[in-house]
């Protein structure tokens, strides 16, 4: 796979969970072969299951937490009432008076939502995506410490074609009506407030949590909620998000996609020399966006611009000046993740830059292989979520589980790369009290935090310029694999919840 696909990922044969109509047509079942019969194609489909409930608990801070734990579905509707899609949903929910309740979803697109769910914010956690993690090794799920659980009922919501979610149109109309900008932001709202409804939770807080192209939709949703729905948020956590697709296009003249990576690629160096600290990050922000970009800009026009840049490239990076110099002081993703790991065989990621695996093609001219943590994930959170639905909640169905949907994302319609900056302006304009904290992992290459330092810093203050936050912290597109950095993560956002 492609970097420019592969950077949209996680992020991330037809649509996932699509049973063909003639395998589930029962002998004689003449109600269904009519049905079919008259153009409904998927009237075969097996219904999903009513919504279960399981009761469990956790032990969080020394203290006992019991929660329900709902998998369900709530359908798609067309303009006259059809059923179109049917959405699959996991809730975990406390009892107590004016409890929040949060919704999250991953991106890709592509992506379910376990990886927030079994990896970040819910009750539960299954270790994936950190260095020396197995794909083999036993998909556990044990108590989360980092868990919102005490801060927030949480709703995770997995997109059509993700999870067991699964369209009932074919697939040439679920392309347009399910994987495009505007239509999947349509529908995933219409989800949070069919859900609100459904649970007679309107009037509690809402917040809303977007994991990469998550982050892309999580400005989008929140607008369209305000202005359409009518359901304002209180609070918008963007993790590593996906904000704005054109800024790293245009290589050959802008810097800025130089710019976005070159803080990521100083960042993997310090922290292989245990020197990582946000002290030492600040002088690197302060040098891209100042002696950096001022020589790139500078091109040919100043003989020595190249060198000035080569010598501190060289240095932040730990690269061989000579292949510094053959880039010209501008570090290609893929290639620096090769190059900076060549002399071990192995093959660094995207989404955590210290993060390896073995290359199984080392003298190829380009990399052969898939992303080692993309390719890793996988496993451990399709088994552990399967486990947990049709066991441990009894939801009981037997379609494919999409932790990650390649179909999907080769389906989608990427017209649309104006990104999510204006709604996210346009959102935080509109309502004086929405909180907005935007985190990353220092080590992201697919999502880099410069990218949202600079629309952030860009951005008009519009009273407390508090309101909207960037944070980072130790790790990749996924840190909250790691405890320090998921714990971090979990105090800066539940300032974001006592500020309603």
């Amino acid at each position: 796979m492609k970097a420019s696909i592969l950077a949209a990922l996680l992020a991330c044969g037809g649509l996932a969970g699509l049973v063909s109509p003639g395998a589930v047509l029962a002998a004689g079942d003449s109600g269904k072969e009519a049905s079919a019969a008259k153009g409904d194609e998927f009237a075969g489909l097996p219904p999903f299951p009513a919504d279960r409930t399981v009761r469990q608990s956790i032990t969080l801070d020394g203290r006992k937490l019991a929660y329900d734990a709902t998998v369900g579905s709530l359908p798609v509707l067309d303009e006259k009432g059809k059923t179109i899609a049917e959405v699959m949903t996991v809730a975990y929910t406390m009892p107590g008076k004016d409890r929040p309740v949060t919704f999250a979803l991953n991106g890709g697109p592509g992506a379910s939502s376990v990886y927030l769910n079994l990896g970040a914010l819910g009750p539960k956690r299954v270790q994936f995506g950190a260095a020396g993690d197995s794909p083999s090794a036993p998909a556990v799920a044990h108590d989360n410490p980092g868990t919102w659980l005490d801060l927030t009922d949480l709703v995770f919501i997995d997109p059509v074609g993700t999870g067991f979610s699964r369209a009932r149109v074919p697939q040439d109309e679920a392309k347009k009506r399910f994987y495009s900008t505007d239509a999947d932001i349509e529908y995933l709202s219409r989800i949070v407030y069919d859900w609100l409804v459904k649970n007679d939770r309107l009037l509690s807080r809402k917040y809303l949590v977007g994991e990469s192209y998550g982050g892309f939709r999580g400005p989008r949703m929140t607008h369209y909620l305000q202005t359409r729905l009518g359901v304002a948020m209180n609070g918008l956590v963007l993790v590593s998000p996906y904000l704005d697709p054109g800024a790293s296009s245009n290589g050959d003249l802008s810097p800025l996609p130089w710019m976005l990576t070159l803080p990521t690629i100083a960042a993997a160096n310090l922290e292989r020399q245990g020197k990582l600290t946000d002290a030492a990050m600040e002088k690197v922000v302060d040098y891209t966006r100042g002696d950096y970009v001022t020589d790139l800009l500078r091109g040919r026009s100043d003989p020595q611009a190249l060198d000035r840049i080569v010598r501190r490239v060289t240095e932040l990076s730990g690269l061989d000046p000579a292949f510094v110099r053959r880039s010209g002081g501008r570090l290609e993703t893929q290639a620096f993740l090769r190059e900076v790991f060549r002399e071990d065989g192995k093959l660094g990621s995207r989404y955590d830059a210290n993060v390896t695996a073995w290359d199984p093609f080392p003298f190829a001219p380009e990399q052969r292989t898939n992303d080692p943590i993309l390719d890793g994930i996988i496993a451990p959170t399709t088994t552990a979520m399967v486990d947990f639905i049709t066991r441990t909640a009894g939801w009981k169905y037997d379609g494919r589980y999409n932790a990650l949907s390649y179909e999907v994302n080769g389906l989608w319609d990427r017209g649309d790369r104006k990104g999510s900056v204006e709604q996210l302006r346009q959102a935080v304009a509109v309502d004086p009290k929405l909180q907005v904290l935007i985190v990353h992992g220092w080590g992201d290459l697919s999502c880099p935090f410069m990218a949202s330092r600079l629309i952030v810093d860009q951005m008009p203050v519009m009273g407390d310029a508090n309101r909207v936050q960037v944070r980072e912290y130790a790790g990749g597109h996924m840190f909250y694999s790691r405890g320090d950095s998921q714990a971090a993560m979990k105090r800066d956002v539940a300032r974001v919840y006592a500020a309603h």
